[in-house]
């Protein structure tokens, strides 16, 4: 799973991506899979996610979780996209 993520640390919105390396260290980190992040997304998780993906994408943020929560002023995921999209069906058009 992707996510896109809208968040505002008191310096003006920015959009961070996530990645496999960000999913993975959220599993490893509350010892849940990807998958249970269908039944719906908390805050922290969220958190979690946009202070790792900035902190790969080299943007200063602070290095303790509860520290960089503090700062967030605005946090909402913008965009989702799957891990394995579905494609279309063909079809018999020409």
């Amino acid at each position: 799973m992707k996510l896109t993520i809208r968040i505002d640390i008191g310096e003006g919105p920015i959009d961070v991506e996530t990645n496999l390396f960000v999913t993975v260290l959220w599993e490893r980190k509350y010892k849940r899979k990807a998958s249970d992040l269908a039944q719906g997304v908390g805050a922290e998780d969220l958190a979690f996610m946009a202070h790792e993906a900035m902190k790969l994408a080299k943007i200063n943020v602070p290095m303790m979780l509860d520290d960089f929560i503090k700062k967030i002023v605005t946090l909402e995921v913008v965009e989702t996209q799957s891990a394995n999209p579905t494609r279309e069906a063909p079809s018999d058009a020409a």
